[in-house]
């Protein structure tokens, strides 16, 4: 080990910053972060230094260095353009035993500044002792993703609770593995939730029993995204991995599956057209009866829950029945889709509004509301209308909607088996009998579809049929 990993304590200490780039801007602004008192030697201060100085926040002395800017100093950084003053710093400073750190030159360096995970009072540090910064800043940013934003609020409850816990078992044993217990149970998810009360709850029946209270799991429902593995949330992903069981539907890609923990039991649930592998109502019970088992429960479905994605309908009888619950929203089909097939779902000259449209209700038809879908200057997406294609062009050809206007098919969007299909209201069934495009395939009707050559920027690997894009024709050049 190069370095001896430490934090220290600078609060209202007198710390010195030897430049006035934004180089020194940044340590500046870390420094102060941890609440010192920073004195910042420089002949000339960059607009931001400038600013801190102008609001005394900073004190400012508006020269070279000179070696009594050491007096009473807990901690210098030398970040200057020149490599004699640099030098100067570190010397000086090593000599009056006082840490210091000069910016890219680590054998110039006492300490160095590790790449940092703030989530006060919770902080990691991620250090390469200077030998690969941006590689610190790779590894740092992968933590990132496992280390919650509200990790802080549970180092909080933690301490609060410490004295309690300390009083209520009388040696450490004892106590580390009370805290392993409910740091890793349902108190911890409250926490990131945002349901303080309730973890605090929590916390007591855990005390009183003298350990982590399993009589409740809890169910998170998540929504997948459209495919691309890369769309899910870092919530999302933390979830997926501590769960104990995974109940997903259909549209869930495999790739976004093979992300939950490798031990989770998988219970399918998915839906088809005239096949369900279990009834909503089973679904509902179903998540009921495994939170109540005290398990932690993935509710996994394909784009974002709450968009005719019956997440209601689960959140609903959860509630009813006391279990608790989070949402995790997702990046809609729509918006995911369209986004990687280059189709910007509003755009200033060709659409001011945009409609969710489910392609069929729950009772299999499609008495959809066609005088407002049939409005000008708007984009409307149909979910789940493949099928039902056929009626979607002549009710909105005949409630106005031009046979000329642009329609685009997506087929598995986001994904690698992306396809896309564009032409018109007249034209577009003869596409799809063409090219047979497979469920899920999502439909985008407006005059946006117009731009999609243009800003297609997604490409996805080439498929062994022919035609993976037809451009939006005429009538007269369909027939040709």
């Amino acid at each position: 080990m190069d370095f001896l990993p430490l934090f220290l304590n600078i609060k209202n200490r007198p710390c010195l910053v030897v430049g006035g780039g934004e180089v020194a801007a940044r340590k500046v602004t870390l420094l102060r972060k941890a609440g010192a008192c920073v004195t910042v030697v420089a002949p000339d201060l960059c607009p931001g230094l400038a600013t801190l100085a102008a609001a005394a926040e900073i004190s400012h002395q508006a020269r070279a260095y000179e070696q009594h800017d050491l007096d009473g100093v807990r901690l210098v950084i030398a970040a200057t353009d020149s490599a004699d003053i640099n030098h100067r710093v570190s010397e000086q400073a090593e000599r009056l035993n006082i840490p210091v750190n000069v910016v890219d030159q680590p054998e110039l360096c006492s300490f160095i500044v590790p790449s940092i995970i703030d989530r006060s009072p919770v902080v990691a540090a991620v250090s390469t002792g200077g030998a690969s910064p941006v590689l610190a800043r790779i590894i740092r940013t992968r933590l990132e993703t496992l280390i919650p934003a509200s990790y802080g609020r549970l180092a909080e409850l933690a301490n609060r609770f410490r004295s309690r816990v300390k009083a209520r078992f009388s040696n450490t044993s004892e106590r580390r593995q009370f805290w392993e217990k409910v740091l890793n149970s349902g108190v911890a998810e409250r926490v990131f939730s945002g349901h303080m009360e309730e973890a605090e709850s929590a916390m007591l029946q855990a005390l009183e029993k003298g350990a982590a209270a399993t009589a409740m799991g809890e169910v998170y429902l998540v929504g997948g995204g459209p495919g691309d593995p890369d769309l899910i949330s870092f919530r999302a992903l933390r979830l997926m991995q501590q769960a104990d069981v995974v109940v997903y539907d259909r549209l869930v890609a495999q790739a976004i599956l093979e992300m939950t923990r490798r031990d989770a039991e998988r219970i399918y649930v998915g839906k088809e057209r005239d096949h369900h592998a279990m009834r909503q109502e089973e679904i509902n019970s179903l998540l009921v009866k495994l939170a109540k088992e005290g398990k932690r429960v993935v509710r996994l479905k394909g784009g974002d829950p709450f968009i005719f994605g019956r997440g209601g309908e689960e959140i609903d009888t959860l509630s009813e029945q006391g279990v608790p619950f989070q949402v995790v929203p997702a990046v809609t089909a729509a918006s995911g889709c369209a986004a990687y097939a280059g189709i910007p779902l509003t755009h200033r000259d060709h659409a001011q509004s945009v409609t969710f449209v489910t392609g069929h209700l729950k009772d299999g038809s499609m008495n959809l509301n066609w005088s407002q879908l049939a409005q000008p200057n708007q984009t409307v997406v149909f979910y789940m209308g493949l099928l039902g294609l056929p009626v979607i062009t002549k009710q909105l050809t005949a409630h106005g909607v031009s046979p000329d206007m642009p329609v685009a098919l997506v087929q598995q969007g986001t994904t690698e088996h992306q396809r896309v299909f564009t032409g018109t209201l007249e034209n577009i069934q003869a596409i799809v009998e063409h090219e047979k495009p497979k469920p899920p395939t999502l439909i985008i009707v407006g005059n946006v579809v117009r731009l999609q050559e243009k800003l297609s920027w997604y490409k996805a690997p080439k498929q062994p049929r022919k035609g993976a894009t037809s451009p939006i024709s005429s009538p007269a050049e369909e027939s040709r």
